[in-house]
């Protein structure tokens, strides 16, 4: 049962003061989202240099981005957990400090090893989503609490969107140190405005901390994500890639066994098997892919060379301008997305972005030649992604208890990061299949191109199926009528027995 009584303020703050502060409170949550995204990207561009930059060889270097996708997607739904546990404001500070500390090692090093551990504890951050958006559902009244969600649950894609050609102009006319400082220096102030204007929130969910449980769901990812991530390059068929999957199946089996005998699990697998639950977690995956895609194609498709007949020979800083259009796009459309949701329901949002997605590939099958063609086709992908990740977190709000919020969002970010790693690999897959020699390096063909839209557009479609599949949506307040209710030997918000 939550623990719903307010926590008390520190006394003497003027009026003024606190409703400055209240005012502050989204907009200081969404540019802590937009900065998570922001950390996440800025290494891309400097990954051909990183090489002769640090002495490390290409496959060291990738690791830059593999630990970032490790560490974030295993803490997600730990810290998530842990903030529903002892304080939502407490936790999400602490991950913002992790991820200062991380650039502030980047920047200070070019050791190749210090600089992945830096990236492993930038990963935290991968839970200020959740947590602000848990934040968000406890502080606000329900007429603003629709469009700040959407917002922050939009803030990935336009931190990604801004990250690229951020990260190109540093890297082109500074050090690479620079870009480390700058975001150490950003993260620093975001720590700061989030220790002034966000308030703890009052509702917290008691119980010990399932150690075991992070630690199971911890090894499992590790060992999914790894072979995932790597397989192109150790080889799908290869002993390690295969004991990777068979750890993780072994792993996660266990894990889910001790999760169903836990009286306090790290996650209420009770709650995920309800289908307005469960289905949701698997449309978020399915959009994860087929959002993630639409960056990767396009970044590689509009810098491929003018002599394969295709290509636009575009340097990373216009790259990063083309994709650009649908972070501003994201930024714009996200109070749409919360006024469809509050009209027709979060579950007609997410199929109607699944399926602008699908649209915006089809665009992309049409024409991939012509620059302004791709640019359209990139935005309408982007358009898509903004109505179906602000629906997302939504219909997680409507389905669970007050108290399980930030954890059960933090699941829903794991499954979109899957998606996104599983779209990396499929991506990359596809493409390395139908490459032809340019200048003697192989370079994917528009063929290839072209098949991975296809599959990023079919797997949108699969996430408009699985949205519709959802049962009808309820009331903002179920979550909390479902705690009330909740008998003492009830985990998941409802009596037991039902």
């Amino acid at each position: 049962m939550d623990q719903s009584a307010p926590i008390p303020r520190p006394p003497g703050t003027p009026a003024a003061v606190r409703a400055l502060r209240d005012r502050c409170t989204i907009p200081v949550l969404a540019s802590g989202g937009i900065l998570m995204a922001v950390m996440q990207t800025v290494v891309v561009p400097l990954l051909p240099d990183l090489p002769r930059l640090t002495g490390a060889s290409a496959a060291a270097v990738s690791w830059t981005v593999t630990a970032t996708l490790l560490s974030g997607a295993v803490l997600t739904p730990v810290l998530g957990r842990a903030g529903d546990m002892y304080g939502k404001k407490r936790v999400l500070t602490a991950a913002l400090v992790l991820m200062t500390l991380g650039s502030v090692m980047c920047a200070l090093t070019s050791d190749i090893g210090v600089l992945i551990a830096a990236r492993a504890l930038q990963g935290a951050a991968a839970c200020v989503v959740p947590l602000s958006i848990s934040i968000l559902r406890d502080e606000l009244p329900p007429e603003r609490r629709g469009s700040a969600v959407a917002l922050m649950s939009s803030t990935v894609g336009i931190g990604a969107a801004l990250g690229l050609p951020l990260a190109a102009l540093v890297v082109q006319y500074a050090d690479w140190h620079t870009m480390f400082w700058l975001t150490g220096a950003l993260g620093a102030l975001g720590v700061a405005a989030t220790w002034w204007a966000v308030r703890e929130s009052p509702v917290r969910e008691p119980g010990r901390f399932d150690v075991l449980g992070a630690l199971g769901l911890a090894a499992g990812l590790v060992c999914l994500l790894l072979g995932v991530s790597q397989g192109g390059t150790w080889g799908w068929g290869s002993a390690r890639i295969l004991g990777l999957f068979l750890a993780a199946l072994v792993i996660l089996a266990l894990w889910w066994w001790q999760q169903l005998r836990t009286e306090r699990p790290l996650v209420d697998l009770g709650l995920v098997s309800r289908p307005r639950v469960g289905l949701s977690h698997v449309a978020a995956l399915l959009t994860g892919f087929a959002f993630y895609a639409n960056s990767l194609v396009t970044a590689q498709l509009v810098q491929a060379p003018k002599t394969t007949d295709y290509g636009l020979g575009l340097s990373i800083v216009a790259t990063g301008l083309c994709l650009l259009p649908g972070g501003v796009t994201m930024l714009l459309l996200s109070p749409l997305s919360a006024r469809i949701s509050a009209a027709r329901g979060p579950r007609i949002t997410l199929a109607l972005g699944a399926a602008v997605i699908a649209c915006g590939y089809a665009v992309r099958i049409a024409d991939s030649r012509d620059l302004w063609m791709i640019i359209v086709g990139a935005t309408v992908v982007a358009t898509g992604t903004t109505l179906a990740y602000s629906a997302l977190p939504t219909l997680i709000l409507r389905a669970v208890p007050a108290g399980q919020t930030a954890s059960a969002n933090g699941v829903n970010v794991l499954m979109r990061t899957i998606g996104q790693a599983v779209s990396s690999a499929a991506v990359a897959a596809v493409l390395v299949h139908h490459s032809s020699p340019v200048g003697g390096v192989p370079v994917p063909t528009l063929h290839g191109y072209l098949l991975a839209f296809a599959m990023a557009g079919a797997v949108a479609l699969a996430a408009c199926a699985a949205a519709l599949t959802i049962p009808g949506d309820g009331g903002p307040a179920d979550g909390t009528r479902r705690a009330r209710r909740a008998t003492p030997g009830a985990r998941d918000g409802v009596p037991a027995g039902t």
